[in-house]
């Protein structure tokens, strides 16, 4: 008979998660296996529901033990959230952290980010407080009261946002919601938000835990194998091909997958172009590399995509910016060999050719299979050229003088050369993301991080921090562990997003966390103001101006008195501030270094720069499918419904 001891439900979560490894067979020390702490910490903001709870537990090991459980506080919950995402992806789905909330508005606050997770297929595991289960004292502060359904409380608004979701009513569910969920967080098929929801009074209940259940358990990541009929009708496929062209997502990045799909490019000639989450599969120089693909993407990616007869798909979802709303492949009979370890992706598009596999084992296996191949020179050089004029075009961009205030591009380019090239480029939201997935010259894997399944404005400071915990705790492992050169890491954030969520640059105080903040100010949001420009609106609503009150209108009024250097520096940051003009560019890479060379500990820094948001980026010539008002009295809606029509009529439904 086993042995059990006597804690309470909320002390038997924390003991059970601070004993929980993740296991790999690649991505350990010089390329062998792995082994990690699954849950290395735990974010959380208490108040009733949590506070004689999870937050009792936390304190008890912190005085018993604090390298069990550490314990990270933060100012918004979904921004804790959103650090458990950041950690995340740079550990490559192999380690997340625990947030822990209060009931009501405490767990509500934690959707945003719930939805983030599972929209980016990141595992995140949110454990919200809920209200008695006992209904003891009813209906208690915060509590939602439905007529038709009495149990429903908000946590129920995580069921279609987790990829797990369960409520511990009785002690003795903990056991299977735990192991279902953390089942689930260590899938890479199924991975996302896991929310387990626990009432207040069930946190602090007494129960006998089994001493098994509290022992040390091993997640082991799944890598399944291609099917060697798969492997051998893409091997054909590709043969016959005459124009084949590989897009890579995030999958290779997750699988580890990076210096496969670089012998697979150099040994066939197939290029590669990149989704966002597919950033830094391959050097932006290599020879085979077009860069980004679909609505923010390269014109070479676009012009190889467009052309393409065979389309290799390698762990991306295909998003409607990937596809370029279904209009990038334009080729008559275009066909797709979709490989990714989810199935509803693998599926996508309607495949003929879907493989469920190891993005990294599914390349190899191709190689193998493929020895010998090469496609035609003429590929190979269109494939050269193309990458010539897009290279040339972000030169010229990233050379831009443009006065009195400087360009995004030429911000752009001014960090990305300061950066080095193990540093960490951190974005979400606005016009960045779609001008740095265009433009950005990833040189390392770990070098480019733009959340934008969901792109949440507000992610980039959060989620900056999450990468950053990553990246200093790989750099404390001694090297016979994995242990790295530290990364700087480098959020990129406009004024709108900044405005969001900049609270969370106080936890980096509180730490001494070195996060380096570019900050843009645009006085509003140019991405969706060029959006409403081409879509017929005039920047509607899109810039921070004082209120016409006679014509109700902020679009014409002035611009609004903020001083976003002067809001960093009240929060306990170090800001340097560059002043419009001339030097602007010059000094920005300066500023960049000045804060690279700050010692680790010094806490964050944010660098403040004015751009003028009505210059673009280049063109990617291709387009993104958001409908326009069919009538209107506005001739600019008029001519934009035009051209949307135009556009409509190339979308296909790339059934291959």
């Amino acid at each position: 008979m086993s042995t059990t001891r006597r804690m309470t439900v909320a002390q038997a979560v924390v003991e059970f998660l601070g004993r929980q490894y993740t296991v790999d067979s690649v991505g350990g020390p010089g390329g062998g296996a792995y082994r990690g702490r699954l849950i290395p910490g735990m974010f959380g903001i208490f108040g009733h529901g949590n506070v004689a709870g999870v937050g009792q537990a936390l304190k008890q090991w912190q005085v018993a033990d604090p390298a069990l459980m550490p314990y990270y506080q933060g100012r918004n919950e979904q921004a804790q959230a959103h650090q458990a995402v950041g950690y995340a992806r740079h550990t490559r789905r192999r380690q997340t952290f625990a947030v822990s909330t209060s009931i009501g508005p405490g767990s509500s606050n934690l959707l945003t980010g719930a939805a983030l997770a599972t929209a980016n297929r990141l595992p995140a595991l949110l454990l919200p407080s809920d209200t008695f289960a006992t209904r003891a004292a009813d209906p208690v502060l915060q509590q939602l009261e439905q007529p038709h359904g009495y149990d429903i409380t908000v946590n129920d608004a995580f069921r279609p946002l987790s990829k797990y979701f369960d409520r511990v009513n009785r002690p003795e569910q903990l056991f299977s919601a735990l192991l279902h969920g953390l089942r689930v967080l260590t899938d890479p098929a199924e991975t996302g938000a896991v929310t387990i929801a626990l009432p207040q009074d069930v946190q602090a209940e007494v129960f006998d835990v089994p001493e098994e259940f509290l022992a040390e358990r091993e997640w082991r990541i799944r890598r399944p194998e291609p099917e060697a009929e798969d492997i051998a009708e893409a091997a054909r496929r590709i043969r016959a091909a005459e124009r084949p062209v590989i897009i890579a997502g995030g999958g290779v990045l997750y699988a580890f997958a990076t210096e496969q799909l670089r012998a697979f490019a150099e040994a066939t000639g197939i290029p590669v172009g990149w989704t966002q989450a597919g950033v830094g599969s391959l050097a932006w120089d290599h020879p085979q590399a077009l860069g980004a693909v679909g609505s923010t993407g390269t014109t070479a990616a676009n012009a190889l995509v467009r052309d393409a007869d065979l389309v290799i798909g390698i762990g991306t979802r295909y998003e409607d910016f990937t596809t370029a709303s279904r209009t990038a492949f334009q080729a008559p009979g275009v066909k797709f060999v979709n490989i990714n370890v989810a199935p509803i992706d693998a599926y996508k598009h309607g495949t003929s050719l879907p493989i469920v596999a190891d993005a990294r084992k599914a390349l190899a296996a191709l190689t193998t299979a493929l020895g010998g191949y090469r496609v035609g020179g003429e590929l190979e050089r269109v494939v050269a050229d193309e990458k010539a004029r897009w290279d040339d075009t972000v030169d010229a961009a990233f050379a831009e003088d443009h006065q009195p205030l400087v360009s995004q591009n030429a911000i752009i380019g001014a960090v990305n050369r300061a950066m080095d090239p193990r540093d960490v480029v951190i974005c979400a939201a606005g016009s960045l993301p779609g001008d740095l997935h265009k433009m950005w010259r990833i040189r390392d894997p770990f070098g480019y991080h733009v959340e934008y399944a969901y792109s949440c404005m507000g992610y980039e400071i959060p989620g900056g921090l999450g990468v950053k915990r990553a990246a200093l705790d790989a750099a404390a492992r001694p090297s016979a562990e994995g242990g790295e050169e530290n990364r700087d890491v480098v959020v990129m954030v406009g004024d709108g997003s900044y405005l969001m969520m900049h609270t969370e640059l106080v936890t980096a105080v509180a730490e001494g966390i070195k996060l380096i903040t570019v900050l843009i100010q645009n006085h509003g949001y140019a991405s969706i103001g060029a959006l409403s420009e081409q879509l017929g609106s005039q920047r509607f609503g899109t810039k921070y101006r004082t209120l016409d009150h006679e014509h109700h209108t902020f679009d014409d009024g002035e611009k609004l008195p903020i001083d976003l250097a002067t809001n960093a520096e009240s929060l306990g940051v170090t800001v340097y501030r560059i002043e419009p003009g001339p030097n602007a560019i010059a000094d920005l890479e300066a500023a960049i270094g000045k804060a690279k060379a700050a010692p680790e500990g010094s806490g964050p820094i944010v660098i403040h720069i004015e751009s003028d948001p009505l210059v673009d980026a280049p063109s990617s010539e291709s387009w993104w499918d958001v409908p326009v008002s069919g009538a209107s009295e506005l001739e600019s809606t008029k001519a934009a419904f035009a051209t949307y029509v135009d556009h409509k009529s190339r979308q296909r439904p790339l059934i291959g």
